[in-house]
């Protein structure tokens, strides 16, 4: 009997591997957040306190996933996540030593859930930029979704064991089992026979990479959208995941068994969503999910804030769960879509920027909050924006509308060859590049053809040109002339193989506005050391 659609990526060994072991490394994330929260309770009770183990989690990330990205797009991803993977190892097994050892602080707590979080945060970009390499195309938006699936599959079970692991055992058992879980990972990770990158281009360096990614996010409204609407709707929900040891602990009376349930039951409400998501797709939009789920979110928290029993703190943790997985998987898999492949792992890295540090800041004005007015009126009101942000950033796109169609008189200007003299300077220097396309319009297509190089703009802004600029000549103002540069002809060649087929449509239909019986005219210039 064939396997069911929703399962159907897992037809590929190497995601299947790869999915198990990092679902077997999620839950032991879990169990180690779950533990370092709990304990934090115990070393220092104090609001803040509690939140900031949540901060130092996410703050690396924030600080760190654009390099971490940069990197993962620029060497070998399967190196660079082995390295990673020994990172946790190594600093899982020390918080494990010390926690045994009776000498782990509340300030030595938070330093070392600091450096796990450094390694998320470079595993984050470089695994959601790994999946296209593991599935065909047309598995990639259900791998997405799988991927969604099992870091929320992770969510119900690893609290859940953490908390019977610190109620039986302790916290050191647990940071134990979250180094072990590690192992499970790197183990498939050598096993992984990763294909060789077809780019012959130098790899950029490190810097220049996290420029071009930045200038990529920032000339694609789609990664606007997805980044905007994302770092508020996180903003506005990450008041949970500081305070929940305190309400669970101090507002319902209930111990560390307890508070693994809830984190548990907002884990079943986001595998639950994982199997309605795909039918919710046909009779809703990406951005009207997103909008849907932020409202869930609201008022889940809303729910949870003024509730002093376990049974409707429970179901609002089954809704926030469900609402929290139904955004965060809708804006993710956005996000990996609308990013070229070449970008993408930095396109992510920046997402990730924006939406954990959004969490980290929810987080630290979570507990301020409660330390000010309360832990339940700061959770309601975070609720409350929450459905205030989704309704107000609900225009904002999220997903590319269709392509023009092409007509048949469209032919994107070529520039001449470069010289045969020039070469060896072309392939060996520095210099920087002027590329230009010299346009003549007639009057009356300005308007339309000015439209049409709004989005030229774009394309090369995305593909690695550093400026870009339109002119008209004022003797003749049917003539135009685009300039825009880019670092070196190595860079020249990376904008050639960056172009995607929609990229190849808007050039061609800007080419399209010329005066019949003439052709656009490129050229490029290499900068003298004059």
């Amino acid at each position: 009997m064939p396997a069911p659609a929703a399962f159907v990526p897992f037809r590929n060994p190497a995601f299947r591997m790869l999915w198990i072991a990092t679902l077997v490394s999620n839950i032991g994330g879990w169990v180690q957040s779950t533990a370092a929260g709990w304990l934090m309770t115990s070393l220092s009770p104090s609001p803040v306190m509690v939140s900031l183990v949540q901060v130092a989690t996410l703050l690396p990330v924030f600080l760190l996933a654009l390099p971490a990205g940069a990197l993962a797009d620029t060497m070998d991803r399967r190196r660079f996540l082995i390295a990673t993977q020994i990172w946790l190892i190594a600093t899982a097994i020390i918080l494990c030593v010390l926690t045994a050892a009776g000498v782990l602080g509340p300030w030595g707590l938070l330093a070392l859930t600091f450096c796990i979080g450094m390694g998320a945060a470079a595993n984050f970009p470089a695994f959601g930029a790994t999946t296209p390499e593991l599935v065909p195309r047309e598995d990639l938006v259900q791998a997405i979704v799988l991927n969604g699936m099992g870091f929320n599959l992770a969510r119900a079970v690893g609290p859940a064991l953490g908390g019977v692991v610190l109620g039986w055992a302790g916290a050191q058992f647990a940071f134990a089992l979250n180094a072990i879980c590690f192992c499970v990972l790197i183990t498939a990770l050598f096993f992984w026979k990763r294909a060789p990158d077809a780019d012959t281009t130098p790899r950029e360096g490190l810097v220049d990479a996290m420029g071009s990614g930045v200038r990529y996010v920032l000339a694609s409204p789609v990664m606007r959208g997805i980044i905007i609407r994302s770092t508020l709707s996180f903003f506005a929900g990450s008041a949970v995941w500081g305070l929940l040891p305190l309400l669970v602990r101090f507002q319902l009376g209930l111990g560390p068994e307890a508070f693994g349930m809830m984190l548990g039951a907002m884990g079943v409400g986001a595998v639950a969503a994982s199997f309605a998501l795909p039918s919710l797709r046909n009779v809703m939009t990406r951005s009207n999910t997103v909008v849907g789920c932020g409202i869930g979110i609201g008022l889940s928290m809303t729910l949870l804030g003024l509730s002093h029993h376990w049974l409707p703190a429970g179901i609002a943790m089954l809704l926030y769960g469900a609402s929290w997985l139904g955004m965060t998987s809708t804006l993710g898999a956005a996000a990996q879509m609308a990013a070229r492949p070449w970008v993408r792992a930095r396109a992510l890295g920046l997402f990730q920027v924006a939406t954990f540090g959004a969490m980290a800041l929810g987080s630290t004005l979570g507990g301020v909050g409660g330390a000010t007015i309360g832990v339940p009126y700061t959770v309601v009101a975070f609720g409350l924006t929450s459905v205030i942000l989704s309704l107000v950033v609900r225009h904002l796109p999220i997903e590319s509308g269709p392509a023009a169609p092409a007509r048949p008189n469209q032919v994107e200007p070529v520039p001449e060859a470069p010289a045969p003299e020039l070469l060896p300077t072309l392939r060996t220097a520095e210099a920087r590049l002027l590329e230009s396309v010299r346009y003549a319009v007639p009057a009356t297509s300005r308007n339309a053809f000015l439209r049409a190089m709004a989005e030229v703009r774009g394309v090369r802004l995305r593909a690695g040109a550093t400026f870009w600029r339109l002119y008209e000549d004022v003797a003749h103002p049917e003539r135009y002339v685009e300039l825009w540069s880019v670092r070196s002809w190595t860079d020249h060649l990376r904008e050639q193989s960056r172009l995607s087929e929609h990229d190849h449509t808007i050039l061609a239909a800007a080419a399209a506005f010329q005066q019949e019986g003439t052709a656009p005219e490129a050229e490029r210039f290499v900068q003298l050391p004059v």
